[in-house]
């Protein structure tokens, strides 16, 4: 019997001055993550050879020009030399260098990506002060991966044991959610979560829309949005053949679709969805950017500038990236044809 290889997933260390490399280095001294796919990094050797120093880890650098030659075995970090830094920058510091290296890493790895030389990529975080210093156009990881890789719109997935979560609105103040949240919006973004449900391998994913005001708003008692626009919105979905339910007070949706009973919950802002998903497991939530050409997943947390270098970042969100990466990836590089419904 053919053995069927494990996922092959390119991972970055983002900003070189931040805890991304540490992260890395902890992830892949842990056995779930080549439990779970062949991962090669991305990044410069000196970045990686500091962080092991800082560590104190007895790892080996495997140096590949190709993802595939890697090693894929417990005590050496298999590696692509990117060329960014001769030497390791200060860390927990905004610097330009760090940036554009952070940068220049995702850079190639996209490329791997697209050429389909590996399957997903599993991301450390990039500070943006850093990038706005250098010459990067771009002030996140999604804005370039968006431009780059994006099939479709791209949309922004939160894993968490069992509960999936998307998000309608995201970085916008408290003050403009209400006004952001439209029947359109609500009726384009259902069908992409449907699709990218089913792209994880959901065959008939069933979709729960978030509530907006308190008890879903007690028949316009706490607001209206529920009747005017939520409540619409979810009907419309319906009548075009979408199997979706809602709005579904934020107080019980979560919980219940981590029960089992939804596969997924599209959240109508930023912090309903990341408190939720953070209360039930902080340093396990994954992110999940869905719409592109090919999987990517991150820590759900950023560069942590202020304990960099001191060996005590917690690297679970890095290992559940690498695992979430290692399971998902070739599921959805082959239902990338899937049309939403």
């Amino acid at each position: 019997m053919e053995m069927v290889q494990k996922p092959l997933i390119g991972i970055t260390v983002g900003d070189p001055a931040g805890i991304g490399p540490e992260i890395v280095v902890k992830a892949l001294a842990d056995r779930s993550s080549y439990d779970a796919c062949r991962p090669v990094v991305y990044a410069d050797g000196v970045v990686l050879q500091q962080a092991l120093e800082q560590l104190g880890a007895g790892l080996q650098l495997n140096e590949v020009d190709v993802p595939s030659n890697g090693r894929f075995e417990m005590g050496a970090i298999d590696y692509v030399e990117v060329g960014s830094l001769t030497q390791p920058i200060a860390m927990g510091e905004v610097n330009a260098s760090g940036g554009q290296a952070g940068f220049d890493y995702l850079s190639a790895a996209i490329d791997v990506a697209l050429a389909g030389s590996v399957d997903g990529l599993a991301t450390a975080p990039l500070n943006k002060e850093s990038l706005q210093a250098s010459d990067v156009p771009f002030i996140d990881h999604t804005a370039a991966l968006k431009d780059r890789a994006a099939l479709r719109e791209p949309m922004t997935l939160f894993l968490v044991r069992a509960m999936k979560i998307f998000f309608l609105t995201r970085h916008i103040s408290f003050r403009e959610i209400a006004d952001a949240i439209t029947e359109s919006l609500i009726f384009d973004a259902v069908p992409l979560c449907d699709l990218y449900l089913r792209q994880l391998g959901v065959a008939e994913p069933l979709l729960a829309v978030a509530a907006l005001n308190p008890h879903g708003g007690e028949q316009g008692l706490f607001g209206r949005e529920e009747m005017e626009v939520i409540s619409p919105a979810v009907e419309k979905s319906r009548k075009s053949g979408q199997n979706v339910v809602g709005p579904v007070p934020a107080d019980s949706v979560f919980h219940q679709a981590l029960e089992g009973k939804y596969d997924g919950v599209l959240s109508l802002y930023h912090d309903q969805g990341h408190i939720a998903s953070k209360t039930v497991d902080f340093h396990g939530t994954v992110s999940l950017t869905m719409g592109l050409k090919f999987l990517r997943t991150s820590v759900d947390h950023g560069t942590a500038f202020d304990i960099a270098g001191t060996g005590v970042a917690e690297a679970k969100g890095m290992v559940e990236a690498i695992k979430a990466a290692g399971r998902y990836s070739l599921s959805v590089k082959e239902n990338l044809e899937l049309e939403p419904a």
